[in-house]
């Protein structure tokens, strides 16, 4: 299988009739199939074609692009693209699809996500999802001891589990800021669940650790811990195993925390009210996501830039943190000067140096070279993505190519093929005939997106072919029976 970096383009393709025609305008034609709305695929009804435009200025790191475009409170997708903004793989679903991303179990590369139910507050009820290379359901995780997993983390181990956030409504003692001792507030649970068994193996509680006075979130009409209107003091947005310690992001106490793995206390603070380390100048962070330890011990995170008396922009940044000594100074920061992600966002760090930034509430992804200059600007990420990814994926979906056909006339039809999450195609060879066991080569076109059009001599069936860059043959579609 060929994955090429950018786009899938056609090489030395081996045997195949020319075509009557090549790939043209989507939809043409007419016959017995209404003819499909502009914006929608033919071999995909109802949904509509992604409206992503991509700008690339310089070299960008291997692999696809992986996003989770909202689209309002109850539609959202999970899309895998290239580096033209065309869709590789689309998921629709009625729920909530967020964090969508490569990463590995049992030792093969898997895809995962978050799917759910979003509660108003910015957190959410749902479960991990793992599809291994062929988009099948490989597992399903939950989180445990009567709680619910949010859509702010899914991260997988090495030791065969997963680690994920829960936001439970409990009672508090608000007065130290100000409010009654019985309100009601979000605890964030953080849990470490087999992914085989389901067992919980580690559950820890934020409040059992921290302090409500360390929140620096305001209480609002709508969250002012009075029953149903939980208040969210703390808002832990990633975690990250960091062997004997996990790594967290608090949100709403602007600071990142080292919890010793055993124990669950606070090794140390970073930030916010608390902080073991003095920050200052570049080095200061707010209302920040995606805190990662890196292989060299910095850490990364994507930092929001809320201040008062502005807002961002926003930035991705990169800190050297000494420990023993408690400072801490900027390395780098990845920023174009203006975007603002107001929440959300994160910052992927890629082999060879380049850093992706996904800017969350603002529906774009910029991946910068190594010296801080932007050479890929992705946008029309529909009302934000909570984070984006790039990685190297090979896809080949359990299921074949969907094929519709349309006659255009006596002699002639219309052929569009899609073939949903897989990678390395390069064209579409059609085979046509009188029986479904007596086909032969009609034509080959190459492949110009996520779906292909083109026209052929009309027969009773056709099989459409994904063919490799080399020209050998990646799987077929099952046969289609031509009606008028």
């Amino acid at each position: 299988m060929s994955l090429t970096r950018r786009g899938f383009l056609v090489a030395g393709l081996a045997g195949g009739a020319a075509l009557l025609s090549g790939a043209g305008p989507r939809g043409s034609g007419t016959g017995a199939r209404p003819a499909p709305d502009a914006g929608e695929y033919v071999t995909m009804p109802g949904v509509p074609r992604p409206r992503l435009t991509a700008r690339r200025h310089g070299r960008t790191a291997d692999g696809l692009l992986l996003i989770g475009p909202f689209r309002g409170r109850d539609d959202a997708d999970a899309l895998i693209v290239d580096d033209s903004g065309e869709p590789v793989w689309i998921h629709r679903s009625d729920q909530l699809v967020t964090d969508v991303r490569v990463q590995t179990y049992k030792g093969e590369p898997v895809l995962t996500y978050w799917e759910g139910e979003r509660r108003t507050g910015g957190y959410g009820y749902g479960v991990g999802v793992v599809l291994g290379q062929d988009y099948r359901r490989v597992a399903e995780v939950r989180t445990g001891n009567g709680v619910e997993g949010d859509f702010h983390e899914f991260v997988l181990t090495d030791r065969g589990t997963a680690l994920f956030i829960a936001y439970p409504e409990v009672a508090a003692d608000m007065r130290p800021i100000g409010w009654p001792r019985d309100g009601r507030v979000l605890d964030n649970r953080v849990q470490e669940i087999d992914v085989a068994t389901g067992e919980v193996l580690l559950d820890w509680s934020a409040l059992g650790h921290l302090d409500v006075a360390e929140t620096l979130m305001p209480l609002a009409e709508g969250a002012d811990g009075t029953p149903g209107k939980p208040f969210d003091p703390i808002h832990v947005n990633s975690i990250q195993d960091d062997g004997e310690t996990l790594l967290l992001s608090a949100r709403n106490s602007c600071a990142l925390y080292s919890l010793d793995r055993r124990t669950g206390e606070v090794r140390w603070r970073l930030g916010g009210k608390r902080s073991d380390f003095p920050v200052s100048g570049k080095a200061e962070f707010f209302w920040q996501h995606d805190a990662r330890r890196q292989p060299d011990g910095t850490i990364s995170l994507f930092d929001n830039q809320i201040t008062d008396p502005g807002d961002g922009p926003s930035r991705g940044m990169i800190l050297e943190v000494d420990e023993e000594a408690r400072r801490v100074r900027l390395v780098q920061e990845f920023s174009d000067g203006r975007t603002f992600g107001q929440y959300m966002g994160n910052m992927q760090l890629l082999p060879g140096g380049n850093a992706l930034v996904g800017w969350g509430s603002t529906g774009a992804v910029t991946e910068f070279a190594g010296d801080g200059r932007p050479v890929l600007e992705l946008t029309g990420v529909g009302n934000g993505s909570y984070r984006a990814y790039r990685s190297p994926w090979h896809g080949r979906p359990a299921t074949g190519p969907a094929v519709v056909t349309t006659p255009l006339d006596d002699d002639l039809m219309r052929v569009h093929v899609s073939w949903n999450g897989a990678t390395g195609v390069s064209a579409w060879r059609f085979h046509t005939g009188a029986e479904p066991s007596g086909l032969s080569v009609a034509g080959t076109a190459r492949r110009t997106g996520f779906e292909t059009a083109a026209t052929v001599r009309r027969a009773p069936y056709v099989v459409v072919e994904a063919v490799a860059v080399d020209g050998s043959s990646l799987g077929r579609s099952a046969p289609r029976a031509v009606t008028a």
